[in-house]
């Protein structure tokens, strides 16, 4: 009887166990199976905003934005190779051995036109990278090179601008940007702000006239330097190549415009001071990359142009290229074909030797496009003057260039330099390099951050210019190019473009010093 008290005693023991088991193993998989939804909602509702190491989307954009020291191509295929290159490059550094230079350009821009120029410009400035580390003769420091993107249209450049700013701290040294690309108004504030801070930049295609020092006597941007000449010296250098003369040139132009459009048609209308014809307006959309309803406009400007007296053959033209692109279709389709007329207008008017929407008839009518480059890669290699630039400079980027096909430099992706992009690009980066370089003091490896910026006035002479491959780099007092090389070109009724000559905003090569005269003395150097 005890004996079997005890075995039931343990059987319902055991009952009671079990049952709470089953019953602590349910609460466990009910727990298992919250705790799963609750991590399995987040992922779901949770926006992951990162894009790559330093570079993630702002609250409300799609846009990512930031700094890359790493591969990352910002989505874009033709920058791929590039980027495989620059970050092949950074990691065989050694820490302490280097400064960092930022590229900061529109890597997410959307407009095919603007992208190409993005590529192009990234090779250059990895070339110059790549010869400064290892075509300098062991000269310190080397150089990292990071891409900084603001987003497509530089909306996000204030958030570029903080992180820049922090990199001039720590091990990355920052010490120099470069790029900055077209002259819009977000560019403009986002070199204010870096200049500010103490940061020194290296304007590459800039070219507007208020995105430069010296203006009024005045440097808003202390510590900018440029590649580029102004708006300004590339319509001196126009006159003196096609001598306008103000009866017999009409102004068409951007209104109410952007800092690009708004002082070329400064400059344009300084030039034709005194014109018979009151200057033609045109309203293109906010974003100039869009086709609007300007086409409409022009059509209506073709028949003003008809109206203009017979000695009448110049146009001036102060706008962006997809306009300029519908200006010239519709004077492919204007009803004085007998007549011939030549379009002078800015760089912009390097994107449409690529642009497949342009009317390439219309040049066959009596029409001629041509524009100032930044740089062309004939510019050099014809009867070049013996002054202001060189065949055997522009020829050490093409060495460089045949290198990049293959490792260790490239390979770099498909290279075109029609555009001047790579050219410049190459240029502006090499100007960094130099300014780094002279403000390091013996036996260290990095320089003070204020003494890059400061080394632009002297950039000039025998010694210290820059042999670029667009031509001499001598900078005066405010960081802007002196008499620099602007080549004109002249867009092919059958595609494409053609080298003309390179004409001097002085209206001759500098001498062979290469040194700024005083501003009072510069006018009276010149006649156009």
């Amino acid at each position: 009887m005890a004996s079997g008290g005890r075995t039931r005693a343990a059987a319902w023991l055991r009952e009671v166990w079990e049952i709470r088991l089953y019953r602590y193993l349910a609460l466990l998989a009910v727990g298992a199976l919250a705790v799963g939804l609750y991590f399995a909602a987040v992922a779901l509702l949770h926006d992951d905003r990162a894009c790559a190491p330093g570079v993630s989307r702002p609250e409300g954009s799609s846009d990512c934005v930031g700094v890359t020291s790493t591969a990352y191509d910002f989505g874009r295929k033709e920058l791929r190779d590039t980027a495989r290159a620059i970050d092949r490059e950074n990691r065989g550094l050694e820490k302490g051995s280097y400064v960092t230079v930022a590229l900061m350009l529109p890597y997410t821009a959307t407009t095919p036109s603007t992208l190409r120029d993005v590529q192009h410009e990234l090779q250059g400035a990895y070339l110059a990278q790549w010869r400064a580390n290892h075509g300098s003769n062991g000269e310190k420091p080397l150089i990292r090179l990071v891409l900084a993107n603001p987003g497509a249209t530089g909306d996000h450049w204030e958030r570029v601008v903080d992180r820049l700013e922090g990199m001039t701290k720590g091990d990355d040294r920052l010490r120099a940007v470069s790029g900055i690309g077209m002259s819009t108004e977000n560019n403009r504030l986002a070199v204010a702000e870096l200049t500010r801070r103490g940061i020194p930049v290296v304007g590459s295609s800039i070219t507007a006239d208020n995105l430069a020092n010296g203006q009024d006597g005045e440097d808003p941007f202390p510590g900018l330097a440029r590649v580029s000449p102004t708006n300004t010296d590339e319509a001196r250098a126009l006159a003196s190549f096609a001598k306008v003369s103000a009866g017999r040139a009409l102004l068409v132009y951007d209104k109410p415009g952007d800092p690009y459009t708004r002082t070329l048609q400064q400059s344009f209308a300084a030039l034709i001071e005194g014109s018979p014809y009151e200057p033609q307006p045109f309203t293109p959309p906010d974003d100039r990359t869009r086709e609007g309803t300007t086409a409409g406009t022009f059509r209506q400007i073709t028949y003003l142009v008809c109206n203009t007296a017979p000695q009448t053959d110049t146009i001036l033209f102060a706008g962006r290229h997809t306009q300029l692109r519908q200006f010239v279709n519709a004077l492919g389709a204007r009803g004085c074909q007998g007549r011939r007329f030549t379009v002078l207008t800015g760089d912009e008017g390097s994107y449409l030797s690529g642009d497949r929407q342009l009317d390439a008839g219309a040049l066959e009518h009596n029409l001629s496009v041509r524009y100032t480059a930044l740089a062309h890669p004939d510019a050099w290699t014809h009867s070049p003057p013996a002054t202001g630039g060189s065949a055997h400079d522009a020829e050490e980027l093409t060495d460089l260039l045949v290198k990049a096909r293959r490792a260790p430099v490239g390979p770099i992706g498909d290279v075109v330099l029609d555009d001047g992009q790579l050219i410049i690009g190459y240029d502006a980066m090499r100007l960094a390099v130099h300014g780094i370089r002279e403000a390091t003091p013996e036996g260290r490896t990095d320089p003070p951050l204020a003494d890059v910026g400061l080394q632009w006035p002297q950039v000039k002479g025998r010694q210290l210019r820059v042999d670029g491959a667009s031509g001499w780099i001598c900078l005066n007092a405010h960081g802007n190019p002196y008499d620099k090389a602007v080549p004109i070109v002249e867009l092919s009724p059958g595609g494409g473009s053609r080298f003309v000559r390179i004409a001097w905003p002085e209206g001759k090569p500098p001498s062979e010093e290469c040194l700024t005269p005083p501003p009072a003395d510069r006018g009276a150097a010149h006649s156009p």
